[in-house]
């Protein structure tokens, strides 16, 4: 159990970004293509938070050409280069499944001041 508690350790990134529930993030993931790697940026609105450790997630929700599309990435992956906080959020959930069910301005998340 030692040797996995030491390699699972190596594993973690030094510097997390402090996201939350809520927040409008863009996401700059690393896709391999054959023999190149290019970043491709992922922008949207946080519903979820998972898990802690090595195995903590985050779920990334967005509306694109009218088709929701949700994505769930790792915070220690090293395919996630770097997170940008676009804006931050002000909700009283802990998940926002409930944006699924929303279109349009009702799907919108009040900005914190």
């Amino acid at each position: 159990m030692d040797m996995l508690q030491a390699f699972t350790n190596e594993q973690l990134k030094t510097e997390v970004p402090v996201i939350n529930v809520g927040d409008t993030i863009r996401v700059h993931n690393k896709i391999k293509e054959g023999a190149r790697e290019r970043i491709q940026m992922f922008e949207g609105t946080v519903i979820a938070k998972h898990g802690g450790g090595i195995s903590e997630t985050f779920t990334v929700r967005r509306v694109s050409y009218g088709c929701g599309v949700e994505k769930t990435f790792p915070i220690h992956s090293p395919n996630v280069e770097k997170v940008d906080i676009i804006r931050q959020g002000k909700v009283r959930r802990a998940k926002l499944y409930y944006l699924r069910d929303r279109v349009g301005k009702a799907s919108k998340v009040k900005e914190k001041i």
